[in-house]
């Protein structure tokens, strides 16, 4: 009998779901469910880099389990769980960090970009690709549905897997493999730069009435006359169509 797949991928409860987490994660998550044994899991203690307010941070978890479910997760076909669930994650973090160089932390790439856009340094950002390899490695993962952005940890993630299976010389844990989706690092916020709740340049995926033309009217383009067509492959305005406009619509 052909084993099914393990299908991986998390998302942080540390905010309001925008658009930006729709496209990029979740729309994949809901189409990917039929596709293998597909775990999906709240990072509660990833979100914990940004957001120490336990209540919150409990609350905001409840709403993402709700939002998922009203956008088309069956629990009937997935496994969907808070990432503190499994208290046994962080324990697989303590022992990959163990194996692993501070100098492999220090390339890191997200850790920088974060930094770079304003996000206070600290040991949990810096050490995040540790925990995300424990996230993805002890649930024996095939796939792990990632952005472009995501694509290095994936690749620590593998080599943690093969420095540990090294170390002990055996197979414990499976080496996974990364399917790029490549909307998520081309989802513009308000201020032309990615999308994200850290960057307070989200629109919420279910923003309304006053608050949401409020967030659209925010939206800034470049110094063309208001009149004057601008150009598409530089507006966040139209990048943010092209998303949700049918391929004529858009062309049009």
């Amino acid at each position: 009998m052909t084993r099914r797949p393990v299908i991986l991928s998390g998302i942080q409860p540390s905010g309001t779901l925008h658009f930006g987490n729709y496209f990029g994660a979740m729309r994949q998550h809901i189409e990917m469910q039929h596709e293998g044994d597909a775990y999906y899991f709240l990072a509660n203690y990833h979100a914990l880099t940004s957001r120490m307010d336990g209540p919150q941070l409990q609350a905001n978890t409840v709403d993402v389990v709700l939002d998922y479910l009203a956008l088309g997760l069956d629990p009937e076909q997935c496994t969907l769980f808070a990432q503190s669930d499994v208290p046994q994650t962080t324990e697989l973090a303590w022992i990959l960090g163990c194996l692993t160089p501070v100098s492999l932390m220090e390339k890191g790439v997200s850790y920088k970009d974060k930094i770079a856009n304003g996000l206070k340094p600290n040991i949990g950002l810096f050490t995040y690709p540790i925990l995300q390899a424990a996230d993805i490695l002890i649930c024996h993962s095939d796939i792990v549905p990632v952005g472009e952005d995501q694509k290095q940890n994936i690749e620590v993630a593998r080599a943690l897997a093969a420095k540990l299976n090294n170390a002990l010389d055996g197979e414990f844990l499976r080496i996974p493999t990364e399917r790029i989706v490549a909307s998520v690092a081309t989802v513009p916020g308000t201020d032309g730069r990615k999308m994200s709740k850290s960057y307070g340049n989200a629109i919420g995926i279910f923003e309304e009435g006053k608050a949401l033309k409020k967030r659209v009217k925010s939206i800034k383009t470049d110094s063309t006359p208001l009149e004057a067509p601008k150009n598409p492959d530089t507006c966040p305005v139209f990048a943010l169509i092209r998303l949700f406009a049918a391929p004529e619509r858009a062309q049009e």
